[in-house]
């Protein structure tokens, strides 16, 4: 239902509710700075069960960068908004909600100033996820929203302090 493999999941809950250990996951990213003029600053392999994609970035030419790949808050916004959606459409189809549209749009307003070393006040401003869904009642769908801003790991990411560690390798 909703594009959800509702049978994996239901196995992962079993599995779970035996063994709350099976719960805890760790991810990784590796990538690395490309050093040639003109080309994306910045690429990393992302591999996952059937596969790999490669992704490349870099600054915004404002910043310094060259205008041929999305820059890393996009990929912030694009990993927060599929999260998001994620989250939605796996909690609708967990309740038996079949949904016919589910579009998500994500937004953040930036002061660079503290990047830039000329200011200490906080880079985001604020962040917004739109939600438009189709296939329920409004109350269903407010419901379903809540359920999601509550469970999704990756709103928990911008709006919880996490303990934050940089350290050269």
């Amino acid at each position: 239902m909703n594009n959800v493999n509702l049978e994996k999941i239901k196995e992962f809950v079993q599995a779970v509710e035996k063994d709350p250990t099976q719960a805890k996951k760790h991810k990784v990213v590796t990538g690395s700075w490309v050093f040639e003029e003109g080309k994306p600053q910045f690429t990393a392999t992302l591999e996952y069960q059937n596969g790999r994609v490669s992704l490349n970035c870099e600054m915004p030419p404002f910043a310094g960068g060259w205008g041929t790949s999305p820059d890393p808050i996009q990929y912030c916004l694009y990993g927060l908004a599929a999260c998001f959606a994620v989250t939605f459409a796996a909690t609708a189809s967990s309740e038996g909600i079949q949904l016919k549209k589910l579009e998500v749009t994500a937004e953040n307003w930036i002061d660079l100033r503290k990047q830039i070393g000329l200011s200490k006040d906080p880079i985001i401003e604020r962040i917004k996820l739109t939600v438009r869904a189709e296939g329920a009642s409004r109350e269903v769908l407010e419901r379903l929203l809540k359920i999601s801003e509550e469970r999704c790991p990756g709103v928990e990411c911008v709006t919880r302090s996490i303990p934050f560690e940089a350290v050269l390798g």
